[in-house]
């Protein structure tokens, strides 16, 4: 990922939950905060609802990889969280890009 960053605190996702705006979809949330900066962060949330350790590193590995093929195409300077339902266990990788993608437009994430 060229121009992001990831977020490891547990105030910096708190703090976009928090103040962040939210988009729902079946298998996954987006969360997006705007920042001041140039650069984007981005985290993803995988809880154990979804599966056990393989699962969750395999829609883990998907979502980083539709962020990365993705980023030029979204706006920069802001944090962004990615929560996983447990529908995402069960979801190929083209639902998982549509979802993620269609969240990025409802939020204006997408340029």
């Amino acid at each position: 990922m060229k121009f992001t960053s990831s977020l490891k605190t547990n105030n910096d996702f708190r703090r976009v939950y928090r103040k962040g705006t939210s988009a729902v979809r079946p298998c996954l949330v987006v969360y997006i905060r705007r920042t001041r900066g140039e650069t984007s962060r981005l985290g993803f949330t995988v809880t154990a609802k979804v599966g056990k350790a393989h699962t969750r590193n395999r829609v883990r590995r998907r979502l980083r990889e539709i962020y990365r093929l993705h980023e030029s195409g979204l706006r920069p300077g802001c944090d962004m969280v990615v929560v996983a339902r447990a529908r995402a266990a069960e979801a190929d990788y083209k639902r998982l890009e549509r979802e993620f993608l269609s969240a990025c437009d409802e939020l204006g994430a997408a340029l």
